[in-house]
C-alpha cells in the first residue's frame, strides 16, 4: 500500500482533499466559513479540482487494480474517504 502512495495517482487526490481541508480549518477559524452571495476564487478552485481529484482516482484505479488489487482498494479507500471529507464540509456548512 505505502508503495501505490508514492505513486502520483496515489498521493495526488489525497493532497487536493488534505489541501481543501486545512483551507476549510483556516478560514473556520478566521471566522469567514459561512455561504457567500458571489461565488469567489475557493468555488471555483473547488468547482476545478473535485471532479479533478475525481479523474485522478478513475485513472489510479483502472491502472492498479489489476495488478495490485489488495493494496489498490486501500489506497482508494482513503482517497475516497479524504474526498467524502471535503464533500460533507461543503454540504453540511451549506457553503
Amino acid at each position: 500500500m505505502v508503495e501505490l502512495l508514492k505513486r502520483a495517482g496515489g498521493f495526488i487526490s489525497l493532497l487536493i482533499s488534505a489541501g481543501f481541508l486545512v483551507a476549510f480549518v483556516i478560514i473556520f477559524f478566521q471566522g469567514e466559513l459561512a455561504p457567500q452571495r458571489d461565488e469567489g476564487i475557493a468555488a471555483h478552485l473547488f468547482q476545478i479540482l473535485m471532479p479533478t481529484q475525481f479523474l485522478i482516482i478513475v485513472f489510479f484505479a483502472a491502472k492498479w487494480l489489476p495488478q495490485r488489487p489488495k493494496a489498490a482498494f486501500k489506497v482508494l479507500a482513503l482517497q475516497a474517504g479524504a474526498a467524502l471529507a471535503v464533500l460533507a464540509v461543503v454540504y453540511f456548512r451549506h457553503l
